[in-house]
């Protein structure tokens, strides 16, 4: 082995266990709170793995997100292309960011999140309702993982779930393809599903968010494609990350029975479970994605104006100075110290949402499917390919 590889390893690598990170992570981890590691197209960057140095620098106003830029870190050659770059919120940098999360920011509190909370159970009941109506097998991404943010989201934005087909698909394109021309291609085609969507509203706008906020168009606050965008981001952020969250979590449980059993039997509340889930699973191994405006000094390093920052979400969420035993799944532990959901001003905007799903998924899986097991042998299980989002292709379940 080179000493440049042993310097600066590939990042991001997959997972050969659907909840842990490779080894390797730990390796680099164990050499220090930020070391440089080596991206796809030969670049390399600084990946931070310690807690503290994660929220420090992604604190930092040093720091943009702004994806037109040369200098921002594209993490796989799909992420590379036109449709993932010009994504608004997500790759912007205040003022303009600032903006956009003011006008989100109240829709997107714990108090819509609870509101939506009947609907979401219903819908989740529903689904499990099926699953006992056809029997057992059933595919837990399929039948369970993948509706549940499409109904969630079609609820909340005023998209139809009749679409959730289409527009899953499209989500899924723009984040997981594999080829810049597989993401533009599904990056056209939802805006331009968006686009009818948003103009609709705007002829005669609805209760739900895409209705107000096309208010927003008519009253000259917001422009039509800025709208569109908008609607576009929160699609794809809201449906990929849960729906692979929900399988994770379930094989990390049956990986564990001691610990599915606690959440069975109501010894461990399932919103602290929850959050060890999050710290445990996280769907990506990379919590923030930036480039660096003007030098800084952290924690010994040296870090140049141009670039390239990664923190590690799954690697500070195992930092030994924040949680004795990291790497142990322990459902009690309840902390959220954890970076599943970002920090600084781009931490994620749906994570009551996000909250809120899940308590209900896996709660109502538990409880109305107490038999539940693999139906398969867990070395048969098949995570995606994409090393940029992680989850399982299938997770096949009897009862």
């Amino acid at each position: 082995m080179s000493a440049d590889v042993v310097e600066a390893p590939s990042f991001p690598q997959r997972r050969t266990c659907p909840y842990q990170p490779p080894g390797i992570y730990r390796d680099i981890a164990e050499r220090g709170p930020i070391n440089q590691v080596t991206l796809w197209n030969g670049r390399r960057v600084w990946l931070f793995t310690g807690y503290a140095e994660s929220r420090e620098i992604l604190s930092d106003p040093r720091l943009s997100s702004d994806r037109s830029y040369d200098e921002y870190p594209t993490m796989a050659p799909h992420l590379g292309a036109e449709e993932a770059r010009k994504l608004v919120l997500v790759g912007e940098d205040p003022p303009t960011h600032d903006i956009h999360r003011r006008l989100l920011n109240p829709e997107f509190g714990l108090k819509h999140a609870r509101a939506l909370r009947p609907r979401i159970q219903a819908d989740i009941d529903a689904l499990i309702d099926a699953m006992l109506e056809k029997g057992p097998p059933a595919d837990l991404v399929a039948d369970y993982a993948m509706p549940i943010p499409g109904l969630a989201m079609s609820a909340l934005l005023g998209i139809p779930f009749a679409d959730h087909a289409f527009f899953q698909d499209a989500t899924r394109g723009v984040m997981q393809a594999s080829t810049p021309e597989e993401t533009n291609a599904a990056g056209k085609a939802l805006f331009g599903y968006l686009d009818g969507l948003v103009s609709a509203q705007e002829r005669d706008p609805g209760e739900e968010l895409l209705g107000r906020l096309a208010r927003r168009v008519l009253e000259g606050e917001l422009g039509h494609d800025e709208l569109v965008q908008l609607a576009m981001v929160l699609l794809i952020a809201g449906l990929e990350t849960t729906s692979s969250m929900i399988p994770l979590g379930v094989v990390a449980l049956f990986d564990h029975p001691e610990q599915l059993a606690a959440l069975r039997e109501g010894r461990v509340p399932v919103r602290v479970a929850v959050e060890e889930l999050l710290r445990i699973t996280a769907v990506t191994d990379f919590g923030g994605v930036r480039w660096v405006t003007d030098d800084i000094e952290i924690a010994g390093r040296h870090i140049k104006a141009g670039d390239g920052i990664v923190v590690s979400s799954t690697m500070a969420n195992r930092d030994p100075s924040v949680h004795a035993d990291p790497y142990t799944f322990d459902l009690s532990r309840g902390s959220r110290q954890h970076l599943t959901f970002g920090f600084g001003i781009h931490q994620c905007l749906g994570q009551s949402l996000a909250r809120t799903q899940l308590e209900v998924a896996y709660e109502t899986l538990v409880r109305r499917l107490p038999g539940l097991r693999l139906a398969v042998d867990s070395d048969e299980l098949t995570m995606r390919q994409s090393g940029t989002m992680q989850g399982l292709v299938s997770l096949p379940v009897t009862w």
